[in-house]
């Protein structure tokens, strides 16, 4: 068995654990504290991609796209995001990364302009090694809260996207003990979903919490060929982001 099929597998067995067993009425009642279990994991560059790196049907990352998105927090605010994908890479943990730059408004003022850091492995999945994050307030810059880099200060990359999601694997999405700590599980592969840029069938579902946030849960979605067309706060906030346009440069 290949390094990534293990890394798979003992994913999947893993969740199996937490979910495989429950019939609960409440999808998220047995969201479980996934820093509870070890995660030590070694990165080999020699099994990521470091040219042509594309992303794969859910998370595509092909250079010169720009998704943009829009919606409101919890406070009513209107919420601007774009996430343009550069043509940019960076080396982290020895493994090539590509560059995508993230900028969100609210009510016309920016708060937030982060670069993140994808990289791909060669079975076409997409992990996250961090991100540089540059927050704002009243348009002023106020700090670098939130930024974190694999193999920095004990930090590691996590999967932000399987080639082939599972329902009911939950995996580590970023990892930076009392930082950065999101996972994610995966609910269905079979949603139709309509935003501003369409409708869209087979979409896959996903649920995100954060250990350091008790009882918040965010739902997203991806559209095959697409990405992520929607994201929605479903418990411990509100608020939510549709995809309302795609350019390619």
């Amino acid at each position: 068995m290949n390094t990534w099929k293990f890394l798979i597998f003992l994913l999947i067995a893993i969740s199996f654990i937490f979910y495989g067993c429950d019939d609960d009425e409440n999808e998220h009642d047995d969201l479980t504290n996934p820093s509870d279990m070890p995660y030590n994991l070694v990165i080999y560059p020699s099994n990521f991609v470091d040219v042509d790196i594309t992303g794969n049907s859910y998370f595509p990352l092909i250079p010169g796209t720009t998704f943009s998105y829009e919606g409101e927090d919890e406070d009513g605010a209107v919420i601007l995001v774009e996430e343009y994908v550069t043509d940019s890479t960076k080396v982290i943990m020895g493994v090539t990364c590509v560059v995508m730059e993230n900028t969100e408004w609210e009510d016309g003022e920016l708060v937030e302009d982060t670069d993140d850091w994808y990289a791909q492995d060669l079975n076409g999945n997409v992990w996250y090694f961090g991100e540089f994050v540059e927050n704002y307030e009243d348009g002023v810059f106020e700090d670098n809260e939130g930024s974190w880099e694999a193999g920095v200060d004990g930090a590691l990359p996590g999967i932000i996207m399987f080639a082939e999601p599972y329902i009911g694997v939950w995996y580590r999405q970023e990892y930076y003990e009392g930082e950065a700590e999101d996972v994610a599980l995966v609910l269905s592969l079979t949603e139709t979903v309509t935003v501003p840029y369409g409708t869209f069938t087979d979409c896959l579902q996903v649920a995100e919490w954060n250990p350091l946030e008790p009882g918040v849960v965010e739902h997203k979605f991806y559209a095959p060929g697409i990405g992520l067309i929607r994201a929605v706060a479903v418990e411990g906030e509100s608020g939510y982001e549709d995809l309302v346009n795609i350019e390619n440069l």
